[in-house]
């Protein structure tokens, strides 16, 4: 049994932003994966929800005219991790959006919905995240333009202001070009579990393959929000393809991350999780862009 109080079915993109401003305590119901649960719990009980999820306009991926690869909200996990443009150019974020809970979830769950629950294990936070990701975010006052990088506020928070719904998730090309990723999730499962620590990397080479021309290295659980390290992706820059950069992406890692204890893991192992996944993405990242760690 669902306790909820009223649900409105938006028929257009300007009808639910229109019932968001007629009712801005109301939710936004996606796939429902989240939402569903909680009410269910009742922790969410007697809310008033949106349905956007029979709005095609906000479901599907394609390419712009610059290159630019555009995610609508609603497409799910499944589309994601199927659709040619995402296996051609980011297949990382397939892989990632795919150790998502069960074939069930991924199905109905979305990559929106993901994003904007703002929880740090979040499995496509850390892709997306790393290679730069822009949102749209539509109210009946216009379109907001915001690095992804700036969403994440808190544990659980996210900047949507009152009457604001997501309506595109972009990646450049400049992020994506000649960049090759992989993400690794610890968990205490192999499957349908939480992660205990999420990690993504990605690269790109120098003609001859033999340095970093760019990395970015992002994690989700290592923080409050999902988090790039700054200072892992300094130390990488120009390096050549050996152990020390190993060992500089994985120490710069360490000093930009904050994990807590939690009951699924110590502060401590997770600070382990941090060193030990940054090595082994970034290993996996440069053998996928041609290069081998030498020495």
């Amino acid at each position: 049994m669902y306790d909820f109080n009223t649900l409105y079915e938006a028929t257009s993109v300007e009808h639910a932003l229109q019932l968001k401003k007629e009712h801005p305590e109301a939710l936004i119901l996606a796939g429902g994966s989240d939402i569903l649960i909680q009410l269910r719990e009742e922790k969410l009980a007697g809310s008033n929800l949106i349905s956007i999820y029979r709005l095609d306009e906000l479901r599907g991926i394609c390419m712009e005219d610059d290159g630019t690869i555009l995610i609508r909200p609603l497409t799910s996990f499944t589309d994601i991790t199927m659709h040619p443009l995402i296996k051609k150019h980011i297949p990382v974020l397939g892989e990632a959006v795919d150790q998502i809970g069960g074939p069930q979830i991924r199905n109905i769950g979305t990559i929106g919905g993901n994003i904007c629950n703002g929880v740090t294990s979040a499995d496509s936070a850390s892709t997306l995240k790393a290679y730069d990701a822009v949102l749209e975010l539509s109210s009946l006052e216009g379109v907001r333009i915001l690095p992804y990088a700036e969403f994440n506020l808190g544990p659980g928070k996210v900047d949507l202001r009152p009457g604001e719904i997501l309506t595109g998730i972009r990646i450049p090309k400049s992020s994506y070009e000649h960049t090759y990723g992989h993400y690794i999730k610890y968990a205490m499962r192999r499957a349908m579990d939480i992660a205990t620590l999420g990690c993504s990397v990605n690269v790109r080479l120098t003609e001859d393959k033999k340095h970093i021309s760019r990395l970015r290295i992002a994690f989700g659980v290592a923080a409050p929000t999902p988090i790039r390290s700054a200072q892992a992706e300094k130390n990488a820059e120009g390096h050549l393809l050996d152990e020390e950069l190993l060992d500089l992406v994985s120490q710069g890692a360490l000093a930009d991350v904050m994990p807590r204890s939690s009951w699924r893991a110590s502060k401590e192992f997770r600070l382990h999780l941090v060193e030990e996944l940054a090595r082994r993405a970034t290993i996996v990242s440069i053998e996928q862009a041609g290069g081998k760690i030498n020495g």
